[in-house]
């Protein structure tokens, strides 16, 4: 999450949230959240895992495309 809140911090078309999936389990059902942390971009990306900002700046551009 700390790489999705330094993009957010970069960019004001960029919002991140962090969300406890274990206080909110109807978004943990909704989003189908087995492991953390786990990223949703635009609903239509989603990721688990700590991943390299490469990673994650690939799988971004692939949700805004």
């Amino acid at each position: 999450m700390r790489t999705a809140h330094q993009f957010a911090m970069l960019n004001s078309h960029i919002k991140a949230e962090s969300i406890e999936a274990t206080e909110y389990p109807d978004l943990s059902q909704k989003y189908n959240v087995y492991g953390v942390p786990k990223s949703v971009i635009n609903e239509d990306v989603q990721f688990e895992g700590a991943v390299p900002e490469a990673v994650f700046v690939k799988n971004l551009m692939k949700a805004v495309q």
